[in-house]
């Protein structure tokens, strides 16, 4: 069946999809998410005025070590022998922080699973570090935004720009 799920075997059970055949090339993801919360509390964030330090500098280290064990937290990931991380943030002045990880690695598999990890813990590495002053943020809007490498080739979402 051409749409069956790769990580479903004939009988529907999980299981990992076997990649050993699959050629060698470079791949990449990028994607994005983003955590609202006050303007008072972006102001504080950006000013460093909040009691846990810089928050960007933790939730950076946060997503790449993310992207690092991506394998250890969903389990029918392949371990990665990962290039490349990077997570970068926007700050938009009405109350909210744009994530932004792109991952490479020179593989079998994509690494859309580990750019999305890395937007998410960051994502709550910024909310751990802001709850004390804001507990009505939210984190939404985590999607990937562009893929190249692999068999099903390039992917960029619509209206978004590929740049990580």
């Amino acid at each position: 069946m051409a749409n069956q799920l790769s990580h479903l075997d004939a009988q529907g059970r999980a299981r990992m999809v076997d990649v050993t055949e699959k050629d060698v090339t470079q791949r990449e993801a990028t994607a994005r998410g983003r955590v609202t919360m006050r303007p008072e509390t972006l102001a504080l964030l950006a000013s460093g005025g909040l009691p846990k330090g810089d928050v960007l500098a933790v939730a950076r280290v946060a997503g790449i070590m993310a992207a690092k064990q991506t394998a250890a937290l969903i389990p029918l990931c392949h371990p990665l022998p990962i290039t490349s991380a990077k997570v970068d943030f926007d700050l938009d002045p009405a109350g909210a922080v744009e994530i932004t990880a792109t991952v490479k690695v020179a593989g079998r598999t994509g690494v859309e699973m580990e750019a999305l990890t890395a937007v998410s813990v960051a994502a709550l590495a910024i909310y751990d570090m802001c709850k004390a002053v804001d507990k009505e943020m939210t984190i939404d809007r985590v999607r990937l935004v562009h893929k190249i490498g692999g068999k099903s080739g390039e992917f960029t979402r619509a209206g978004e720009s590929s740049g990580g």
